[in-house]
């Protein structure tokens, strides 16, 4: 599986527009000439006020590593920010904000008979068998319920290692074809997980695949409903240069308590600021690797992942394979667009502390990848500026990382050095923290100020009352959380520079459990005695600033407990109980929900 030597040639209808002619690129340059003032202007501010702050009593040593964990930490928060500001006065301060964001969207949008034939994926290795066929089954039973379920196929595609987890798939495929009928429902397993993910979905592009116009893979814990697949495929065939639509995937209704928390979050935080990443970022969106339509004939044709040199991590396959098979399909002339608005596409988070950053760190090396991947000769070339930044990007995500543990370590050497100044600007700093915590919550504040400005938005979330706790229950929990993963991802990095980091994927944790007090400690321990360090050092040299740094300091120290507590099911039953933290789909189940709670009825029954 190498990568062709060279870009595809270029087969764009009209020079001057997006290749399925949905804007003018002179349009879309416009739109990213702003976002990069506005987020360049917000750079130079931060900066300009983390300089002005240290040249009171002589810029040090520290004042100058404070500016540069400032110049790691602010591109990622700018963004959000004006992403998320943008979603927000797309939705409510612009008529037809979204169709901006979305032009296919414009209507009337396509209805009428459907024609083209779609493969829907469901990729596992060593998972739950009954587990995740119950989505699958969901999945099809809706369509089915829809008049079109003839167009579409549903292929099991397995990497199973165990044994006696692939004589469970064999077997519950075999019963769900008896049950149904074989003529639409397959089952093929790898014997080797080569290439993993991509290259499991890469045999089947090169096999099966070919009698199909489009595949929609889906990941063990996916759900999408009927309706939202319907209108993909529509959007599709109406626009034969769009290569792939992503859904905007949000949370399931979830039995743990972390996961509940999260995905609150999530959900917020993901909506405006995708709408407004979509407003400019137009025909190079991004691709997440499952819940989204993709055309199989250039895919197959452009989408080849190549091998990096060297050994894993960095080397041999790509691991975080979707934004370089999205960049792949813009170079090949297609459009990758992102549907930016809630539907029926679910996934499942993780459910707990140890799961969440395990997840984080193989996503942390797969994005490192992209470093080698950019550097080999021949990639780079006729890819876009904007997918060239997009992977970029990408890789900042993860190597910015440790400016935030830096910036925590060196707040008990600016406090010593800000007690020995006259006149300390204490103004000027507060301003700074203040203006630092804003960019990073924009995105879930907008969220939360678009559903306070719907109507009906905060009734869909059960209340007022019950709205605003879970918002300030999600908002204690996403400063606990985003310490703990910083340190993580701090030392992964470091490990991987030593040569120690680990590779591969590896089966995930779907379904609520408990973590140990011991578990615990062994995972998080640099990062609690990491918290504690700091706050000493805070207390000696100037205790009223653990006050004002505790959001920051506490999910350091109280990583143990942290961990242990949201995982815990008696915290997970009370959530469940006062519908905490609940999204609108625990208060009305839409339809494919309801199949797959019947699947789950089925399965208990057959148990």
């Amino acid at each position: 599986m190498s990568s062709r030597s060279g870009p595809p040639p270029q087969v764009s209808p009209a020079a001057d527009f997006t290749p399925a002619l949905l804007q003018p690129l002179a349009a879309l340059a416009r739109r990213r000439l702003f976002m990069l003032a506005a987020n360049g202007a917000t750079l130079a501010a931060v900066l300009a006020g983390v300089a002005l702050l240290g040249s009171h009593g002589g810029f040090t040593l520290v004042d100058g590593l404070i500016l540069l964990c400032a110049l790691a930490i602010t591109p990622w928060n700018a963004i959000g920010f004006w992403n998320a500001l943008t979603g927000l006065v797309l939705l409510h301060a612009r008529r037809r904000g979204v169709e901006a964001a979305a032009p296919f969207l414009a209507p009337p949008e396509p209805q009428g008979a459907l024609t083209a034939r779609t493969a829907i994926l469901l990729t596992v290795r060593n998972e739950d068998p009954a587990r995740a066929l119950a989505r699958l089954r969901a999945v099809k039973a809706d369509l089915d319920a829809s008049g079109h379920g003839a167009l579409f196929d549903f292929h099991v595609l397995s990497d199973t290692s165990r044994p006696e987890i692939a004589a469970a798939e064999e077997a519950a495929v075999a019963a769900w074809r008896s049950e149904e009928g074989a003529s639409r429902i397959f089952y093929r397993r790898r014997p080797e997980n080569t290439d993993f993910k991509a290259g499991n979905i890469r045999d089947f592009c090169t096999g099966a695949g070919a009698r199909y116009d489009f595949m929609l893979p889906l990941d063990a814990d996916s759900l999408m409903g009927a309706a939202t697949i319907l209108r993909m495929v529509r959007l599709m065939a109406a626009h034969p240069r769009l290569g792939i639509l992503q859904s905007l995937v949000v949370g399931l209704p979830a039995r743990s308590a972390f996961a509940r928390m999260f995905q609150f979050g999530m959900r917020h935080g993901m909506r405006c600021y995708t709408l407004g990443a979509s407003w400019w970022a137009g025909e190079c969106g991004p691709f997440w690797g499952h819940n989204a339509l993709i055309r199989v004939a250039p895919f197959r044709a452009f989408c080849h992942l190549p091998h990096l040199p060297g050994a894993p991590p960095l080397g041999g396959p790509i691991l975080s394979h979707d934004q370089v098979e999205a960049v792949l399909m813009r170079r090949a002339g297609y459009e990758v667009r992102v549907l930016p608005v809630e539907s029926e596409s679910y996934e499942e988070n993780p459910p707990a502390v140890t799961d969440f950053v395990s997840r984080d760190l193989r996503w942390c090396l797969g994005n490192l990848q992209y470093l080698r991947l950019l550097a080999q000769p021949g990639f780079a070339a006729g890819l876009e500026p904007m997918s060239r930044f997009q992977l970029v990007w990408a890789i900042l995500m993860f190597v910015t990382v440790p400016a935030h543990p830096l910036l925590v370590a060196l707040l008990p050497f600016a406090a010593a050095e800000a007690a020995s100044v006259a006149h300390y600007p204490v103004g000027l700093a507060l301003g700074l923290y203040g203006g630092m915590m804003l960019l990073a919550l924009a995105p879930k504040l907008a969220g939360v100020a678009d559903v306070v400005l719907t109507p009906g938005g905060v009734a869909r979330y059960g209340g007022g009352w019950r709205f605003a706790a879970s918002v300030a229950v999600e908002l204690v929990f996403s400063f606990l959380l985003s310490a703990i993963t910083a340190v993580a991802v701090t030392l992964e990095i470091v490990r991987l520079m030593l040569g120690r980091a680990r590779s591969g994927w590896m089966a995930q944790a779907r379904d609520g459990h408990g973590v140990s007090w011991a578990t615990a400690a062994r995972a998080f321990w640099p990062q609690t005695v990491f918290g504690l360090a700091v706050t000493a050092g805070l207390a000696v040299v100037s205790p009223v600033l653990i006050l004002w740094a505790a959001p920051v300091l506490a999910g350091y120290g109280l990583a143990i407990p942290f961990t242990v507590v949201t995982a815990d099911p008696r915290l997970a039953r009370f959530a469940i109980r006062t519908r905490l933290c609940a999204v609108p789909e625990e208060f009305a189940p839409t339809r494919v929900q309801r199949l797959l709670a019947g699947e789950g009825d089925r399965l208990r029954q057959a148990a």
